[in-house]
């Protein structure tokens, strides 16, 4: 696969073909697999994100240990009643990252793009963007190629663990595959896809995992609101033709870097950040030692 963006947009280039198009004929070489096939198996996936973004806005789906849960059907209920600083389009899509994030926390079915703690970020952004401006199934699951390709850069030259990067490097990498994958479901050329990786990922170098209790919980699940924002940032930064200084590669490289740096105790271990606040200690030990009684 591939090694770098700039390998995936000059193919792009070269042959005159969209990202969607290089990332499809480069799995179904990997996996032997036929283009109905290919795509069929991305359908799939792109129905169960549509599953995930709904459920938790039409219940309030709380997680197992009970510390978190409930947020995107109140904030989603909010919007009938309220102009939300945001605008409509952003918080829609906030909405729906929570959504995925607290059905992930309630033990249900989600898809881990790239991660499960990070798994809202991408649905969100693309159902919303689909739902704006009606794109059909079939351009979303283009986009969702697009975002594959990236993803796999990115895992190829970096990673996508918390425990070994930090959250930048899950929810941070999120929001650039869907930055990226948004911006060519927009129209956009395959150098601005690009330019919105690099600009999504590094305005969140340095986000630290730091999970109360050590659940995929607190903060997981409002950082995937949070990356979402930056990823609309991202689009139309791009869309308008502004560009990463540090190219987009190089934004990768950093934030390996900076995960490789980063103390251990912010890597989801969850002995720093806000796990180390006193309310995630007596959190923590709340859940833990409710679990010891039984």
């Amino acid at each position: 696969m591939f090694e770098s963006l700039q390998e995936l947009v000059l193919e792009a280039e070269s042959k005159e073909k969209s990202l969607a198009e290089i990332v499809i004929e480069t799995e179904i070489v990997i996996s032997k697999l036929s283009v109905a096939e290919v795509r069929q198996r991305m359908e799939i996936r792109l129905a169960t994100m549509k599953a995930s973004a709904q459920q938790g806005l039409e219940r309030p789906i709380k997680s197992i240990s009970g510390i978190s849960g409930g947020g995107a059907h109140k904030f989603w209920h909010w919007l009938d009643t309220n102009e939300p600083v945001t605008g409509s389009l952003l918080s829609r899509a906030v909405a729906r990252a929570l959504s995925v994030n607290e059905v992930n926390a309630g033990m249900g079915c989600i898809v881990a793009t790239p991660t499960a703690g990070s798994a809202g970020i991408l649905p969100a952004t693309l159902i919303t963007l689909q739902e704006k401006y009606h794109f059909s199934d079939d351009e979303v699951v283009d986009a969702l190629f697009v975002a594959s390709g990236i993803g796999m850069v990115v895992v190829n030259r970096a990673n996508v663990s918390g425990a070994m990067g930090g959250c930048q490097a899950e929810t941070g990498s999120a929001a650039a595959m869907a930055a990226g994958a948004s911006v060519a479901l927009l129209g956009g050329t395959p150098r601005q896809s690009a330019q919105a990786v690099g600009i999504a990922l590094k305005n969140m170098l340095g986000l630290v995992c730091d999970p109360v209790a050590g659940l995929v919980e607190v903060p997981c699940v409002k950082r995937n609101a949070a990356g979402v924002a930056q990823c609309f940032v991202a689009i139309d930064l791009a869309l308008a033709g502004v560009e990463s200084i540090i190219p987009p590669d190089e934004v990768i490289d950093a934030m390996a870097h900076v995960g490789k740096v980063m103390d251990k105790n912010l890597k989801e271990t969850g002995m720093g950040g806000l796990a180390a606040t006193p309310t995630g200690k007596r959190l923590a030990a709340q859940i833990w030692g409710e679990g010891k009684k039984h």
